[in-house]
């Protein structure tokens, strides 16, 4: 199964694609957690986009593109994958259909987390505090200044995807202020309710969502 989370930073993406990401058996692949990978690596595509993510601000469609559309191609995501955090403007969205076409496969479903903005930035400190008590490292953008510009980027640059993928029957919306145990709940009831008939079904879709 091949699907898209879409939501405002803080909503709850990554959290809700790694759970379905082990549900349904295939990888979760965040265009945020490669690209920062890549900076720790010290490779080109990742110290390009450091600084910009650092700040807030959108990386490039050249290279994101290129990231994400790298590690699709691998024989991991083969039989479906889970994008967080891509694509994130228009042109990134018709960069990734133009790969999945030239590849014969389609998308199954876009999910979107609707989330009050106001809770945001509360998400995101608790976010940052959480992970400085576990000892992990914490997000240079998870901040209240750099949420300031996500949220502008998100609003300006991303949201137009709603409409997209809405005008291509793929878009699945659903509240994602309630408890994590409920919107995956919901977000799986999507997907059972919008089920591709078995002729149009990707290799995945078959697999039942215990």
């Amino acid at each position: 199964m091949r699907l898209i989370m879409l939501g405002p930073p803080g909503a709850g993406k990554g959290t809700q694609a790694a759970r379905l990401a082990e549900r349904l058996g295939v990888p979760q692949l965040s265009s945020g957690d490669m690209l920062r990978a890549a900076a720790a690596k010290g490779l080109p595509v990742g110290l390009a986009a450091r600084d910009l993510m650092a700040r807030g601000e959108l990386v490039g469609d050249g290279i994101v593109v290129n990231c994400v559309l790298e590690c699709i191609a691998e024989p991991g995501a083969a039989s479906g994958f889970i994008l967080d955090g891509f694509p994130r403007t228009l042109g990134q969205a018709r960069a990734l259909d133009e790969a999945l076409e030239k590849a014969h496969l389609g998308l199954d479903a876009v999910l979107e987390l609707n989330v009050d903005e106001s809770v945001l930035l509360d998400r995101i400190i608790y976010r940052a505090r959480e992970a400085k008590a576990a000892g992990r490292p914490v997000r240079a953008d998870d901040n209240p200044e750099a949420l300031k510009v996500r949220l502008e980027a998100y609003r300006t640059q991303t949201q137009p995807l709603a409409d997209y993928y809405r005008t291509a029957g793929l878009l699945r919306t659903v509240n994602g202020l309630r408890p994590v145990d409920e919107v995956t709940s919901s977000l799986v009831a999507e997907l059972r309710l919008h089920r591709k008939p078995e002729s149009e079904q990707t290799s995945l879709s078959r697999a039942e969502f215990e």
